[in-house]
C-alpha cells in the first residue's frame, strides 16, 4: 500500500512538472508580448505604482535564495536513486552553482542600485520557488540519463554553453559595476568583453547559460525555463539598447541588442 502511494505521488509530481512547464511556455509568450509595450519596473526603469519599494540588494537576495534552498531541501528528503547518476548530479550542481552566485554574491557587489517595487519582487520570488522545485525535482525524480549520457555530445555541448554563458554573465556584470567611479551617478557606455558586440552582454550570457542547461538536459522543464528566460530578458536587452542609442549620440552603431551580429 505504501509503495502504491509513493508511486502515485511520483506520478502526480510528473504531471505537475509537465503542467508547470507548459505554464512557463504560456507566460513566456505573454511576457514577451507585454515587454514590447512596457518596461519591467525595476532597475533603471523603476517607477511608482507597483507597490512598496524594497531595498534592491535585499530584494535580489530574497527573491533568488529559494532557487538554492528548495533544491537543497529536496536533496535532504529524497531517496531517489537518480541522484547517484553522474549526469543528474552535474546538472543539478550547475543549477545550484548559478544561484549561489546570483543570490549570495551578486547582490552584495551591487554599487548603489535602485529599490525594487513589491510587485516585481513578489513575482520573481514566486517564480524562483516554483522553478527551484520543478528543475531540481525533475532531475531528482524523473530525469533518466544514466551514466552513459555523459558520453552524449549534446550533454557536453550544453555544459560548454552553460559555463561559457556564466562566464560572460559574471564578466559583464563586473564591467557594469565598474563603469562609475565612487561618487559618480548616471549611466555610461559599457565597453569591453561581449559589450563590444551587444548592449545586453549580461543578458546574452544568462540566456546562453539556460539554453545550454536545456541542451544538456534535453527535458521539457529545462527547455521551457530556457524559453521563459529568453522571452523575459531578451526584450529587456532590447530596451537597454534603445535607451543607450537615445541617450548617447556616440553610442557604437554596429552593436546589436542581445545576439551578436543578428539582433
Amino acid at each position: 500500500m505504501f509503495a502504491q502511494g509513493a508511486a502515485l505521488v511520483v506520478t502526480m509530481d510528473k504531471i505537475v512538472f509537465e503542467v508547470v512547464s507548459y505554464v512557463y511556455v504560456f507566460w513566456a509568450v505573454v511576457v514577451f508580448i507585454s515587454l514590447q509595450f512596457v518596461n519591467a519596473p525595476y532597475g533603471r526603469y523603476t517607477r511608482g505604482g507597483w507597490g512598496l519599494q524594497i531595498n534592491g540588494k535585499l530584494a535580489w537576495f530574497l527573491q533568488e535564495i529559494p532557487s538554492i534552498l528548495v533544491p537543497l531541501y529536496l536533496l535532504l528528503i529524497t531517496d531517489s536513486p537518480r541522484i547517484s547518476h553522474t549526469p543528474n548530479r552535474i546538472l543539478l550542481s550547475c543549477f545550484i552553482i548559478h544561484y549561489l552566485q546570483r543570490a549570495l554574491i551578486f547582490p552584495f557587489l551591487i554599487r548603489g542600485g535602485k529599490p525594487t517595487p513589491l510587485v516585481p519582487f513578489v513575482l520573481a520570488l514566486v517564480f524562483c520557488l516554483a522553478n527551484g522545485y520543478v528543475q531540481a525535482g525533475h532531475l531528482l525524480y524523473h530525469a533518466e540519463f544514466g551514466d552513459r549520457s555523459t558520453f552524449n555530445p549534446q550533454f557536453y555541448l550544453g555544459l560548454v554553453m552553460f559555463f561559457a554563458g556564466m562566464f560572460i554573465n559574471i564578466h559583464s556584470d563586473h564591467i557594469l559595476r565598474n563603469l562609475r567611479k565612487p561618487g559618480e551617478k548616471g549611466y555610461k557606455i559599457p565597453q569591453g568583453g561581449m559589450f563590444k558586440y551587444v548592449s545586453g552582454a549580461n543578458f546574452f550570457g544568462e540566456m546562453c547559460e539556460w539554453c545550454g542547461f536545456a541542451v544538456a538536459c534535453g527535458t521539457l522543464p529545462a527547455y521551457s525555463f530556457a524559453l521563459f528566460t529568453v522571452c523575459n530578458i531578451g526584450p529587456r536587452a532590447c530596451q537597454h539598447h534603445r535607451y543607450y542609442l537615445e541617450k548617447f549620440e556616440d553610442y557604437p552603431k554596429e552593436r546589436k541588442a542581445v545576439i551578436p551580429f543578428l539582433i
